[in-house]
């Protein structure tokens, strides 16, 4: 069986490898167009380029494919990248964190259709962040979903559907590993049994979207309390990390826990961020829902911190280079 793959980050160059490791035959990839990384903002190739390479199957990077696109370039685009998926000959396309909306004529070209490898139990997180999504609202379970493609966002008929718990250690970068590993243990086993295959509808109920996640909720906001806080900060990591304000500088927030609310004073005038211990293990702060309530005041304990432009640190490390002192507040 002939492939195209169509992917762009390292979640999918797991899957394409899966796939070559299988035996199947790639006849073409498509990836996103080389962007600036790094320090120096060179052009870097996409992970599944990368792969491709190493691997010498053909290449198509576009940045449309749209044939009614508003600018003849983009029309232009999508007309090569239609001759050169005809021209594979490939059965079936699988479709792994590509970054384009594919429009009708991809979806029809493959003969048996498009797979796509979602990063979550659909209907619940559909969209472009699901993994980061679930470990920020604490499901307890994640998983992968192999479903045929269609017009929808996400709304495809499913083929497999795997799930996997979330550890109360997960962060968005281990979680996205291991999800990227049974991503491609699925896709070939789907495509190993994709004739015999009974699609399933999607659920009407539970129809959740995983939206894209942007450098302003990095934040963090001191009026949730402490275990919505320190799962942001598991979701946020790696990117785009959370963030406190203090003593005008801004630093990153790679590790938090819960602490300990019972080391509350009641009837003491707490602020929101407020640090209340200093140690060489944490730095605990101050998250307050309802001010009025002292039920409604968390501790949050900050493990591992960040510098611009410094390394990421145990507090121990941090607090010798950055004077903390109790008393002082983390702004949002």
């Amino acid at each position: 069986m002939k492939l195209i793959f169509a992917g762009t980050p390292e979640f999918a160059r797991t899957a394409l490898e899966s796939l070559i490791a299988a035996g199947y035959e790639i006849a073409l990839v498509l990836t996103q167009p080389d962007r600036p990384a790094g320090r120096g903002m060179k052009l870097q190739a996409s992970p599944v380029k990368q792969c491709a390479i190493e691997h010498h199957i053909p290449v198509c990077q576009v940045t449309s494919l749209r044939l009614d696109g508003k600018y003849p370039e983009e029309a232009n685009m999508g007309q090569a990248a239609i001759q050169q998926a005809v021209a594979s000959g490939a059965q079936v396309m699988v479709v792994a964190a590509y970054g384009l909306i594919l429009p009708q004529w991809v979806l029809d070209a493959p003969p048996m259709g498009c797979l796509n490898i979602h990063a979550s139990l659909l209907p619940r997180w559909r969209g472009a962040a699901p993994i980061h999504r679930a470990i920020e609202a604490g499901d307890a379970n994640t998983g992968i979903t192999i479903m045929q493609m269609d017009a929808g966002l996400d709304t495809g008929d499913m083929l497999f559907k795997v799930s996997l718990p979330i550890s109360e250690a997960d962060t968005t970068a281990t979680l996205h590993d291991k999800l990227a590993h049974l991503g491609g243990e699925l896709i070939v086993k789907a495509l190993a049994e994709l004739p015999l295959l009974k699609p399933e509808k999607q659920a009407i109920e539970g129809v959740t979207y995983a939206h894209k996640i942007e450098k302003a909720e990095a934040q963090i906001d001191w009026s949730q309390n402490a275990e919505a806080i320190v799962r942001r900060v598991r979701a946020f990591n790696p990117f785009p990390g959370a963030v406190i304000n203090l003593n005008n500088e801004a630093i990153k927030v790679w590790r938090a826990k819960v602490g300990n609310g019972s080391l509350l004073q009641q009837g003491f005038a707490y602020k929101k961020g407020q640090i209340v211990s200093v140690s060489s293990e944490y730095i605990a702060c101050i998250a307050i829902e309802n001010i009025a309530n002292m039920e409604a005041i968390s501790v949050v304990n900050l493990l591992e911190l960040q510098r611009a432009g410094g390394k990421r640190m145990p507090v121990a490390d941090f607090l010798r280079g950055f004077e903390i002192k109790v008393g002082d507040v983390c702004h949002s």
